[in-house]
């Protein structure tokens, strides 16, 4: 299964030339992982002050394939393809229209935000982004 979130490209978003600017893609990326957790039941707050769970951004790979536009809206699909103990690898595409523009690929670290060091993604957590998950048939 593969969440979905749509974001239209504002002007804020873009070059001088309509084009979105290319680290816009990170920022869509963040929240489109933030509204899968608020679709899993999950708050990225609770998570950080009651649980001691923070996730981190620890490596990112993008692929540009074209250029969405100012006012374009973008679907961005986002699907878990590794889950392990302390860490997760997930994907973004972005397409407009069917198209496909880009595809982001991110290493999350799981850490303790008090003291930076990881910790393991508990059993109930990690089946939920499980549910994410990418089958062979995708």
């Amino acid at each position: 299964m593969k969440h979905n979130y749509k974001v239209r490209v504002y002007y804020q978003d873009t070059d001088a030339g309509g084009i979105v600017y290319h680290s816009k893609y990170l920022d869509f990326a963040e929240r489109a992982r933030s509204e899968l957790l608020v679709e899993m039941g999950v708050s990225n707050k609770k998570l950080i002050e009651e649980e001691g769970v923070a996730f981190v951004l620890s490596s990112a790979s993008i692929q540009y394939k074209s250029p969405a536009k100012l006012d374009d809206v973008i679907d961005v699909e986002t699907s878990v393809k590794e889950i392990k103990n302390a860490s997760m690898v997930m994907e973004h595409r972005f397409l407009v229209d069917g198209q496909l523009k880009v595809v982001i690929e991110i290493k999350l670290a799981v850490i303790n935000p008090k003291d930076l060091r990881p910790v393991r993604l508990k059993e109930e957590l990690k089946k939920l982004f499980m549910n994410y998950q990418e089958s062979q048939g995708e």
